[in-house]
């Protein structure tokens, strides 16, 4: 479902990003753990085609995105839940889930919000359809931006970092989301600082550092037995 060949990206003189290769399965979940400026944002904003890489290429479902043709795939293949939600604050939140299916997707309104209240079920916020953002809290405005990404009913979900703007105590409501979708069919690739939730829910785990795929396990394997240095010193810092 994902596929990355090669892929270099540079900010400057600053390369962040250093022939990556990584493949995703369809239905496969993937965590991607590391250090603080690894390259974990940025390989996932390649996936998105938020950033183009400086060469390589990045292929969704056997189809190489181009300059030409990223809008249309990641609009067809892509859903993504940033840090910052990024909720639009003057539409509620019923109007937040329906923008993309109605303006993008052409569904009719009624049909759009029927797939809105279905996902804020999952979520567990239905109650909070005509709510604005400002009034939720912070692991309520993630569950809303998750609902959105789940709305547009996309084969492939994005997380990048759902939880680090979040208190300590909002964490594990936004977690338990995720662990949920975790059991359906969607290819889903997250990057985050959360082990315990990494290795609850990955298939595979890729352990990034300095911009190169250092690492890459099934999560008890590399979690019990990881194999280089530079794996076992981030993890005997983070787990300590």
């Amino acid at each position: 479902m994902i596929r990355l060949n090669n892929v270099c990206k540079s900010f400057g003189p600053l390369q962040v990003l250093r022939n990556i290769n990584l493949y995703v399965k369809e239905g496969e979940k993937i965590t991607i753990i590391g250090p603080s400026g690894s390259g974990k944002s940025t390989l996932i904003r390649c996936i998105n085609a938020l950033e183009e890489p400086d060469s390589g290429e990045v292929s969704l479902n056997g189809e190489q995105i181009t300059h030409r043709n990223k809008t249309m795939m990641v609009r067809m293949y892509c859903a993504m839940v940033f840090q910052q939600f990024n909720l639009y604050p003057h539409m509620n939140v019923l109007q937040n889930i329906t923008l993309a299916p109605i303006k993008l997707q052409k569904k009719s309104r009624a049909e759009a919000e029927d797939i809105a209240f279905h996902y804020l079920d999952v979520v567990g916020l239905r109650d909070k359809a005509r709510a604005y953002p400002s009034t939720l809290s912070g692991g309520q405005q993630q569950r809303i931006a998750i609902a959105r990404a789940l709305a547009t009913r996309t084969k492939i979900l994005l997380f990048d970092e759902p939880t680090s703007a979040l208190d300590p105590e909002m964490v594990q409501e936004v977690l338990d989301v995720i662990i949920k979708l975790s059991s359906e069919s969607i290819t889903m690739v997250v990057v985050t600082h959360e082990m315990g939730f990494a290795r609850q829910v990955a298939d595979r785990v890729i352990f990034l550092d300095n911009g190169v795929i250092a690492e890459e396990a099934p999560p008890n394997e590399f979690f019990d037995n990881p194999k280089t240095e530079r794996a076992k010193a981030f993890l005997s810092k983070i787990l300590r």
